[in-house]
């Protein structure tokens, strides 16, 4: 039993050196083996689909409700009073620049001219022969002067029928379409009466309001698109020709004016419009809507720098059909990330499999 019992340490520490080579053994193995894995783990480039990224202007419409005058609009009215003889116009013609429209007594007037070109005659003829005379010392110089006045008083006289007897006529001031009147044969009529209006509705000038934060976007020559309000009522067209020098201080607002063609004569003036006017406000990187991400911190794109990723910030500006116009630090022709952004981290390597 002694000699048992001595032999039993001596295996035990044995058993203990056999499992010490082992455990070291296989730490070398472990080393060697992690090594190895360390090298098959190393990054490779993440395939993702990218689009360049483009700068574009921002679109913005205004639109406003316009009323429109004609480009020449006047009411007439007669310079004198008298009685009505003569009425040459319906409500709707179109009449050319100078063309009578109505007619006043005038039998006065036209005996008025009569008489100045008699007395004008006379007067001629007297001047011209102190003028035969003269030299002769039988007219004085004086006398011959006063010939001449005479000459030039009978010349304005007659000037002045002439006027008086054109004022019984009224007269288109310019080619137009005319209006309703109440003037009739026999009508009296004065200075304040009302004869017609008359309307060039060759061109329409259409007025609308602009809020004042556009001043100074928009400028005279940029093009307009008016509509009336009935259904399926096809666009027009218009110049800006006219912006106001103020803003009103109740309403925020100015007036600008555009000038719109009328040629085929289906507008007419007093009536009101839709008014649409595009423009540009700002030029901003333009992003496929998939590219956008959104975070804890806000919304942002991935974007390739070299071949590896960085997560830019981006502030939407404006939505367009399939893509997104932001405010951000990109620049135009950069790549950013649309497919492949749910695998993408700061510094990640990538590779456009699309080929862009």
């Amino acid at each position: 039993m002694p000699s048992s019992f001595m032999l039993a340490p001596a295996a035990c520490m044995r058993g203990v050196v056999t499992a010490l080579w082992v455990s070291f053994a296989l730490a070398g193995c472990n080393s060697k083996f992690g090594e190895n894995a360390l090298v098959d783990q190393a990054p490779v480039a993440q395939p993702v689909v990218t689009e360049v990224v483009e700068w574009q202007a921002r679109k913005v419409r205004i639109e406003a409700v316009g009323t429109s005058r004609a480009l020449k609009s006047v009411t007439v009215h007669p310079e004198v009073s008298g009685e009505v003889v003569e009425v040459t116009f319906a409500a709707g013609d179109k009449v050319k620049a100078g063309q009578t429209i109505v007619r006043l007594d005038d039998r006065d007037q036209r005996l008025a001219v009569q008489i100045a070109s008699v007395e004008l005659e006379d007067a001629k003829r007297l001047f011209n022969r102190y003028q035969r005379t003269r030299g002769s010392g039988t007219v004085t110089e004086s006398v011959l002067d006063d010939a001449k006045s005479a000459v030039e008083r009978a010349r304005l006289s007659l000037d002045r029928a002439k006027v008086a007897l054109d004022y019984r006529s009224i007269e288109a001031p310019f080619d137009g379409f005319l209006g309703i009147s109440n003037i009739d044969p026999g009508s009296r009529v004065d200075p304040a009466t009302a004869i017609t209006t008359i309307d060039d509705r060759s061109k329409l000038l259409v007025t609308f309001q602009v809020p004042e934060l556009f001043l100074g976007q928009i400028q005279q020559g940029q093009g307009i698109a008016v509509a009336t309000w009935s259904n399926g009522s096809a666009d027009h067209t218009g110049e800006l020709v006219e912006i106001d020098s103020r803003v009103n201080p109740e309403t925020r607002t100015f007036a600008a004016r555009a000038l719109v063609e009328n040629d085929r004569d289906l507008l007419r003036p007093g009536m009101s419009f839709r008014v649409s006017l595009d423009l540009e406000a700002g030029r901003y990187p333009l992003i496929p809507e998939v590219a956008l991400q959104w975070g804890n911190d806000g919304a942002f794109v991935w974007g390739v720098n070299g071949e590896k990723v960085t997560r830019i910030p981006a502030t939407i500006v404006q939505r367009v059909p399939g893509a997104i116009l932001v405010e951000s630090d990109l620049p135009e022709g950069m790549q950013v990330v649309t497919e492949g952004t749910q695998r993408m981290r700061e510094g990640l390597s990538v590779t456009n499999i699309a080929g862009l």
